[in-house]
């Protein structure tokens, strides 16, 4: 018996009985035939391509999120840990600059306790002959008097912001000298002005008033000198223990 195919691309059945196998290449080659629209399939690409890149963004960006959370949570704890560590420190150097502001306000008073003995032993020691006193003063404040109190550490004031730090300097007061005196020898006056500028506590000798007056029918010169009190480096004054034998 002669079987004759009729449909085209059709296969002849297996006698054996076995598993009809699919065409694939029958079923495909028509697939290039019905996409008609380039463009179209140009667009599925892309988006196609446009998910798997928003995809592997968002798990990049997942990635990065976490690594700036853990980072963020350790600055936060080193933050709260070296804040004790600051504040401990601006209480140390606020107890530190109240203790040196103290003593340097001891030694600027200790200081200025020899201001009248150095006057005296510099002028009498340049007050030359035939030349006497009549008067001799000095202004200035006492130190220690203008000197406004340092709040304890610890104590700020409120709603304060910043403490400013205490300003451990004590400014020294200006010590003006005025000397009155008489000479017979109008050359004398210059020697002990001249005598006054050499001396390393006294300085800027200035000549107020000079005329002439009669003192015990002798014609003499009456002056007046002003003078600034100079305080030199501390390897200028010698001190020197002061030993008093007692019977």
């Amino acid at each position: 018996m002669i079987e004759i195919n009729l449909l085209p691309g059709a296969r002849k059945k297996s006698r054996r009985g076995g598993a009809p196998r699919v065409d694939f290449a029958s079923l495909t080659s028509g697939f290039s035939d019905r996409i008609k629209d380039r463009w179209l399939a140009a667009a599925v690409v892309c988006g196609v391509v446009s998910l798997a890149a928003v995809g592997a963004m968002y798990v990049y960006q997942s990635r990065q999120e976490s690594q700036l959370t853990n980072a963020e949570q350790l600055g936060l704890a080193d933050s709260t840990r070296y804040a004790s560590v600051l504040n401990e420190r601006v209480h140390l150097e606020a107890k530190r600059d109240t203790l040196l502001r103290q003593l340097n306000i001891i030694r600027a008073i200790d200081g200025d306790r020899f201001v009248w003995p150095h006057v005296l032993e510099e002028v009498s020691q340049a007050l030359p002959p035939y030349t006497w006193l009549t008067g001799l003063t000095y202004t200035g404040t006492p130190q220690g008097q203008n000197i406004v109190t340092a709040r304890p550490p610890g104590d700020e004031a409120p709603k304060a912001k910043k403490v400013a730090r205490l300003d451990t300097t004590i400014p020294l007061d200006t010590v003006r000298v005025r000397v009155l005196g008489r000479t017979v020898d109008i050359q004398a006056l210059t020697r002990f002005m001249k005598g006054l500028e050499d001396s390393p506590f006294l300085g800027n000798v200035t000549l107020d008033k000079s005329e002439v007056a009669v003192d015990n029918g002798v014609q003499v010169t009456d002056f007046q000198l002003t003078m600034l009190y100079t305080r030199p480096d501390s390897s200028v004054i010698h001190r020197v223990p002061l030993n008093v034998s007692v019977k």
